[in-house]
Order: structure tokens, then sequence, then C-alpha cells
């Protein structure tokens, strides 16, 4: 049964390589007009799952904790990863509870540390230089589905209440998730590379707040924060700033120069978003302000070429990257050599991404 899975999982990772679909795209009127809508599902079970060990069908044993690496600062102290890392270059709020400690002077090095009651509750780490044992930024799907195994269901209890994410074909093969010891790892694959794009780690509680993918539960959800409007527009501001960043570091790692921020078309991003989120509207042109060329046009910026990327209802600004980046469309913007400047706009779970070539002064 276990060889059958396995054969199962490789097929399904083949078919997923040569399709397109990640999320919910809308069509536009040319290539760069596909939206990203991620989709939640979350449903109570009637009664309690039944408490028995996730190994079933000849699966592996659950995995033990790592002994290296950045899994290791899962529920230490904030003093460890300043003593390991230093002080910040920033800290964000985010809608979960923790802060964002963000450490972005080496792009190659780029790494976001939540925080929380000064505990470290997640982490999510892009580029080649960081230990994200057992794991390897850059690494082959092919090595990671040989040497650990990712189950469709994941079963966890929190302080007596009971939770099962349950990842569905497309899940499985391009953000899966495998629990270490008491710390869930989930992974973002670059489908067009076939290789290991950034890494997250979480604790459980964060892991439910979050809802990463359809769940199902008994007992009581725990739930994020209730934000008051002044409080979700901070948050959205470093939202903002870690896309940029995010954007950067995946650049980067693909050889292609780092963009400038540009305020005037961050201005110009952000309305967009405030647009498409008060008119319930997802689309690249406005009822209100028109298309891109108008937008920017109204806004007085100078520019000789311009793309975007549009989403809704991503996790974070993390997740919204990596799903921009599984996209064909919206991936030929984020990698594209001829943009030199770059305004991000988030408001609510709305995202927009404004890139331009700035005219020459």
């Amino acid at each position: 049964m276990s060889a059958l899975r396995t054969l199962s999982r490789i097929l399904i990772l083949s078919v997923v390589f040569l399709t397109i679909g990640f999320y919910v795209s809308i069509n536009g009127q040319n290539d760069n007009s596909k939206v990203l809508i991620k989709e939640d599902h979350t449903s109570e079970m009637k009664q309690p799952m039944p408490q028995e060990p996730n190994q079933t069908d000849g699966s592996q044993a659950p995995l033990e904790k790592p002994k290296e690496g950045l899994a290791l600062l899962i529920g230490q102290d904030i003093s460890i990863l300043e003593k390991d890392y230093g002080t910040p270059k920033r800290i964000d709020e985010s809608m979960y509870g923790y802060q964002w400690y963000i450490y972005n002077e080496n792009y190659n090095r780029y790494l976001q540390v939540g925080v929380e009651n000064k505990r470290i509750v997640t982490i999510f780490a892009l580029g080649e230089n960081l230990d994200v044992a057992p794991f390897e930024i850059g690494q082959p799907v092919e090595e990671i589905f040989n040497t650990q195994f990712f189950d469709t269901n994941i079963n966890l209890d929190v302080n007596g209440n009971t939770y099962r994410f349950e990842l569905n074909d497309t899940d499985l093969n391009l953000r899966p998730m495998v629990q270490l010891g008491d710390i869930f790892v989930q992974l973002y694959i670059d489908k067009f590379t076939g290789n290991l794009s950034s890494v997250r780690f979480l604790d459980a509680e964060t892991l439910v707040k979050q809802r990463p993918y359809e769940l199902v539960y008994h007992g009581q959800l725990i739930k994020p924060p209730v934000l008051s409007e002044e409080a979700m527009n901070i948050v959205d501001q470093g939202t903002e700033q870690q896309i940029f960043d995010i954007t950067n570091a995946l650049r980067i790692s693909h050889n292609v120069k780092p963009l400038v921020w540009d305020e005037k078309t961050s201005e110009v991003a952000f309305e967009h978003s405030k647009d498409m989120a008060e008119n319930n509207d997802f689309s690249h042109t406005s009822k209100k302000f028109g298309d891109l060329a108008n937008r920017l046009k109204t806004a007085k910026v100078a520019y000789q070429s311009a793309g975007e990327n549009i989403a809704a209802n991503y996790t974070d600004g993390p997740a919204v990257v990596e799903g921009w980046l599984n996209s064909k469309e919206h991936r030929d913007s984020l990698l594209n050599k001829g943009y030199s400047h770059l305004g991000v706009g988030v408001y609510e779970k709305y995202f927009t991404q404004n890139f331009i070539l700035k005219e020459k002064q």
C-alpha cells in the first residue's frame, strides 16, 4: 500500500508540473490579467476524531524534530533569536497576534521570524544560505519526496480541541506540509524549476490560526485577534514591505536585478487594492479608476512600461508572492528584467503589485 501511495504521489507530481492551474483564475484581456484568489474552507466536525496515531496504510512513523537549523528556534525565547541573528532591520505587525522580525540585510538570507509574547511561533526562510534542515532551499522536489513522507491529512490536538487539515493534490505537490516532532513545516515548491523555493516553520496554534489548507475541527477554533481599522492598516503597510522584500529575494535567486521601491506607484497599487475590496471586484480594470495605464497617468507616474499582479485572500505576504511565482503570467512580471521599480499596495487581504520601467530623466 505504501509503495502504491508513493507511486500515486509521483504521478500526480508529474501532472501538476505540466499544468498551470494553481488557484482560481479569472481571464481578462491579456496574459497578465489573471487574478489569484485563495479559497478558504473551514468546517466543524459533528464528533471528534478517534485518537489514533497518524501511522496508517504502512506510512512512516511521525518524524523527529530536527537537531539543527532554524527549526530549533520555534518555541524559543526571543533572546535566542537576537543572540544568533542580531537586531532585526524592522518589526512588522501581523494579523495573527505575533510580530514579524524582519532580517533583510542580505536577500540571499532573507528571514521573517514571528514572535508572540517574546516566544518564536513561526519562521519564513528564503535564500540558499539559510539552514532549513532537514531540507535545503533549491533542493529538487524529487529528492524531497524520496526522503520524506507527506500525507494528505494532518491531524493535531491543541488544548483538547481536534483539528484535521486536508491537503488536495495541488497542496501536496506545490506546498506540502510535514510534522517534525512538535513543529510543522510548510514547503513552497517552485513548479517551474521543480525546486524548493522557501520554507515556513510553525507551532500548532499558529498553524490553526492561519488555516493554510482546508480544515475540519471539533471543539473551539483558534482564531486570530480582531483588529481595529487602524491596526489593520499598520499590518497592511508591513505586508507591503514584505512583498517588496520577498520579490527582490526571489529576483536575486533567479539572477535578476532587484527593484527599487517607488512611493507614487505604491499609492496607485494601494488604491486599486482598496477599490477591489470595497467593490468586491477582482479585476485589473476598475470601474472607477480604469486600467493600470489610466491609473498611473492620473497619479502622474512617468514610465516606459508597466505590469500588474493582483491577488486576494492569501494568508500573508510570503504566501501571496509564492502564489504569484507559481502562476506563469504573474511570474513573468515578478521576474521581468525590463522593470526598474515596484509599488505594492495591500488593503486587508487584497494585494496589488505595480511594476514599472521608469522614464529616463
